[in-house]
């Protein structure tokens, strides 16, 4: 796993993936049609999380690109606080979609993760 730090908030919005990890794709893929921007014009992030109950949440996000817009869309706002995040790349996530939670749960057993804050891929 490598460090990325992030120098500032960033301002988010979307839903949150009740399907995981089988609704995923789906889901950026919504938030893809109704935004217009495909990757790479925008950047979308996962971003997961214990509940109380011990259970794995995960959210599918957009960047957002002006104030205003997560409510434009009808969409939960949200924040991805600034500073430092362990990362793995995956390559061709698309095809990969089911070993996005092996991920997770692999950098959640690092002992530099705090397990209080969200996981952002």
């Amino acid at each position: 796993m490598e460090k990325l730090t992030l120098e500032k908030d960033l301002n988010v919005f979307g839903m949150e993936v009740t399907a995981f990890p089988g609704g995923i794709g789906e889901a950026f893929d919504q938030l893809i049609k109704q935004t217009g921007d495909r990757a790479g014009k925008r950047n979308y992030y996962g971003v997961s999380s214990m509940n109380k109950e011990g259970r794995m949440t995960y959210k599918a996000v957009a960047e957002e690109k002006y104030d205003g817009e997560a409510a434009k869309f009808n969409y939960e706002k949200g924040i991805i606080e600034k500073g430092q995040y362990l990362y793995k790349t995956l390559y061709h996530w698309v095809n990969k979609t089911n070993m996005i939670k092996d991920i997770f749960n692999e950098m959640m057993q690092d002992e530099l993760v705090d397990t209080m804050k969200p996981c952002v891929e």
